[in-house]
């Protein structure tokens, strides 16, 4: 089980102090910062960073990855932090980041949200079309080498979803069909309706954030000033769309993004069936952690609106 480190605010101070060599300015606790990290704001000579502390069991090695997740972005125009630090301490390690000034989206009053949709449409495109390096290959989990973890996406949504996930968060996970309110017969229907849609998601290789919510995304109220927290794939960047199409109230985000893309003329094939593909991929994963988090109403929501999707596409 990964858990959400305890790290205090000494702590946090000393760690500063042997890092940069002085002590932090302006250091505090960031309240709302996901269910497995824990993150504090500082500044350092009127900059402003962000130090975040994960478990150490990947040792400092472990953000290797994030390191050139946020090379790759930030060297290319995206409004990603760069990573400028990190370390271990105790049975923590801890990375440092540029702070990107701004609120989450999901704080935004509605009209705002439609006021910033448009400039949305184009971060979030601009972040999925990213250059990737032609040494690189695979699908599934960006790996510290710049490769993906599995030869093709349907061997990485066989693995996903997979009962064994020994060392990981999901471990155990079929004990939620017998614990829990997550269902057997909806989670197997679901999962095979993914496994048809496979064949339109499968041959496209992007950037994919797979972590692209409207709790990532920051704004200054006038625009988007930054996209945080990705937990990246190789693969089709429908999925980042089918993970933010609900974040603006009253608009059809999804199509925001079709109709951007083909007024840049790069129409994206098969919209349709690949957003439902990705809407399963997404979905299946929320159910078993809504399911394991006992957000019952989530949960249920969620299903229904997967069992509504097409199970064909024609």
């Amino acid at each position: 089980m990964h858990l959400k480190p305890d790290v205090s605010i000494t702590t946090v101070q000393t760690v500063l102090q042997q890092h940069w060599g002085r002590p932090a300015e302006e250091l505090s606790a960031v309240a709302e910062n996901g269910n497995f990290s824990t993150v504090y704001y500082f500044s350092m000579e009127g900059t402003q960073y962000v130090i975040l502390f994960n478990q150490a069991d990947q040792g400092e090695d472990g953000y290797l990855r994030e390191q050139y997740i946020a090379d790759l972005l930030s060297s290319q125009g995206v409004r990603y932090p760069k990573m400028l630090g990190k370390g271990i301490t105790g049975s923590y390690r801890y990375c440092i980041s540029e702070r990107i000034q701004g609120n989450v989206l999901a704080d935004c009053q509605p009209l705002q949200k439609v006021d910033l949709l448009d400039d949305l449409v184009q971060s979030i495109t601009a972040m999925n079309q990213v250059r990737l390096s032609e040494t690189t290959t695979g699908f599934g989990p960006v790996r510290e080498d710049g490769n993906g973890q599995f030869p093709s996406w349907l061997d990485f949504i066989q693995t996903f979803y997979a009962e064994d996930q020994t060392g990981t968060f999901w471990e155990n996970w079929h004990d939620l069909f017998h614990t829990t309110c997550l269902e057997r017969d909806v989670f197997d229907e679901c999962f095979g309706r993914l496994l048809t849609f496979n064949q339109y998601n499968a041959p496209y290789r992007h950037f994919v954030h797979n972590n692209c919510h409207a709790w990532n995304i920051l704004s200054d109220g006038k625009r988007i000033t930054g996209i945080i927290d990705s937990n990246a794939l190789y693969g089709d960047f429908l999925i980042d769309i089918a993970t933010i199409e609900d974040a603006v109230p009253g608009r059809d985000v999804a199509e925001a993004f079709r109709i951007y893309a083909e007024q840049t003329g790069r129409p994206i094939h098969n919209f349709d069936a690949r957003l439902t593909g990705a809407r399963y991929f997404k979905g299946l994963d929320g159910m078993r952690f809504y399911a394991k988090m006992g957000y019952t109403d989530a949960y249920a929501e969620l299903r229904d609106s997967l069992l509504a999707l097409p199970t064909v596409f024609r």
